[in-house]
This record gives structure tokens, sequence and C-alpha cells, in this order.
């Protein structure tokens, strides 16, 4: 095993832009799927989300809980902009888990309050995005989730070169956003 943590959470756009034959490790892989086109019919999503679940694999919806039930989804993941307080997680008599992204101590709070079970927390390594200059590092990353009792998720700049770095991180696991599109061996070095 390249790293060891407990869980690895990959954010997709499109059913099609991950091949669920390279996750073989049960119960560690969570992904995502916050998608911003509406071309992909809901038989598509609730298929994939039953291939999901033979799999092992937690399926997230972003910022809707209506389709998440629809889907048959795991639980529902609530972004930084998603301010919403009232966040009921039951649908259809049935216990949705809740993971949040965050970004400051402001958003910690709020999200503790929406009832996240885990937080993804953003940006541990420096980023090549135009407008987002600012990082954590391991040891402000480290000093900010201390106080806290939540189950923090490392997001942000992690690459293949970095990967090693994540064992002096304090969290649970890690999330990829960008760096499966760009080398999807990755997922395989996580075995």
């Amino acid at each position: 095993m390249f790293i060891k943590k407990n869980k690895y959470y990959i954010y997709i756009e499109n059913l099609s832009s991950i091949n669920l034959n390279l996750i073989k490790t049960k119960g560690k892989f969570n992904l995502i799927y916050r998608s911003k086109s509406k071309n992909e019919k809901l038989r598509d999503i609730v298929n994939f989300a039953k291939i999901c679940k033979k799999k092992y694999i937690k399926f997230f919806i972003a910022n809707n809980i209506s389709l998440a039930s629809k889907v048959g989804a795991n639980g529902i993941y609530l972004s930084s902009y998603n301010k919403a307080l009232v966040i009921k997680n039951k649908r259809n008599g049935r216990k949705f888990e809740i993971i949040g992204s965050v970004h400051n101590l402001r958003d910690i709070t709020i999200k503790n309050i929406q009832g996240c079970n885990e937080l993804i927390f953003s940006r541990l390594f420096k980023t090549d995005y135009k407008n987002k200059k600012s990082f954590l590092g391991t040891t402000k990353f480290n000093l900010f989730t201390k106080n806290y009792k939540s189950k923090f998720i490392a997001l942000g700049g992690i690459r293949s070169k970095n990967l090693m770095k994540l064992k002096i991180v304090r969290c649970e696991g890690f999330a990829l956003l960008s760096e499966p599109k760009k080398k999807p061996a990755i997922i395989r070095r996580l075995f």
C-alpha cells in the first residue's frame, strides 16, 4: 500500500469519468457525484449507484437530497457555499450520511450545525488554480483540526509527488479532485 488512510474520496462530474474496475479495496472508496450538466439519465445514475453498492463503494450526491434519495445513494455532500441550516438526513425511512466541504472556521461551525459526519477541508497543498493561491500546509491543517471532534478529510493539491506527506496530516482520509482525471493510475497506487 502506498499510503494508508481510512477513506479515499474521489470527485466525479460524470459517470464515465471513473473506471470502477480499478477499485478493488472494499469499504474505503467514496465517490462524490457533482454533475453540472443535466445530460445523464436518472436510470443511469441508479445503475451506477447499484454497481457502487456491489463493490462496497459509498456514493454521494452533491447538494441534491431528493436525487440522492431517488437513486439510493449512501448520502449527500454539501458544498461550502450551501449554507442551508435545516438538512433532514432521513429520507424514505433511511438515514443519510452527510459530508460537507469547508475552507475556514466559520464553515466548520456551519457544517457541524448541518449535521455533517465528515468535513472535507480544503486546501492542504498548493494548487494550480489561477484564483486560488492560498493553502494551509500540513502544520496549519493539523493546528486547525486538533480542536474539533469532527472527522476531517484533506483536499487540495494532493498529487502523486506529495502523497506520502499525508502520513503526518491529522485526517481520516483524503479527497482527490483533478488528479484522477490527469493520472488515473493514482487509484491503483492507493492499494
